[in-house]
């Protein structure tokens, strides 16, 4: 009991006195509240722009590749494929896990429909067959009968570089590009 009329009155004599009123220590205060929200956000913007920094590079690392493939005249082969993965890894500069699809297909005007000519996988993605590819036509450009395009799909683990909830992220990229030189890329022989 004589413990609460103490904290009582000195409570009341701090608050008749200049205490309530007195201004110096609020910066400090201010600071201490604030300081920590400024922080994050600076953490959290620089998070948000390093993600789209590496969203940026692995889609030119993508069209770089698809640009390579398109450009071949002579049949490629695994050799190759693992070339453009390892040099996609290399552009790309990937931390993480990463995985490569390169395909071919074909578009018939009778069927209107899309058909593989040859896909190939490095990592964890399955190869594509002709169920899979036969109604694209939201993702592929309007092509004619019997024309070819190369499609390369890349997936990558991103984590970034702050924990400011942004949580892991896979960049997807999906490419096409028209053969350059020749009227389709062969993959082994041209059969």
């Amino acid at each position: 009991l004589m413990k609460q009329l103490m904290i009582k009155t000195r409570l009341r004599a701090a608050l008749r006195s200049n205490f309530a009123r007195r201004e110096d220590g609020t910066i400090a205060i201010e600071a201490m509240i604030i300081m920590p929200m400024m922080f994050w956000t600076f953490l959290a913007l620089f998070s948000i722009f390093d993600t789209y920094r590496m969203y940026g590079i692995h889609q030119k690392a993508s069209y770089t590749i698809a640009d390579a493939v398109s450009r071949e005249t002579l049949p490629i082969d695994n050799q190759y494929v693992d070339g453009v993965h390892e040099m996609f890894e290399y552009l790309a500069s990937s931390q993480g896990m990463t995985n490569m699809r390169i395909s071919q297909v074909k578009y018939d005007a009778d069927g209107d429909r899309f058909y593989k000519d040859w896909s190939v996988t490095r990592g964890n993605l399955a190869a594509l067959d002709n169920q899979a590819v036969a109604d694209w036509h939201d993702r592929l450009p309007n092509m004619v009968d019997e024309e070819r395009i190369i499609i390369v799909e890349t997936v990558t683990d991103f984590d970034p570089p702050f924990k400011t909830g942004l949580e892991q992220r896979e960049i997807v990229n999906f490419v096409f590009t028209r053969p350059r030189y020749a009227p389709r890329v062969c993959y082994y022989s041209c059969d």
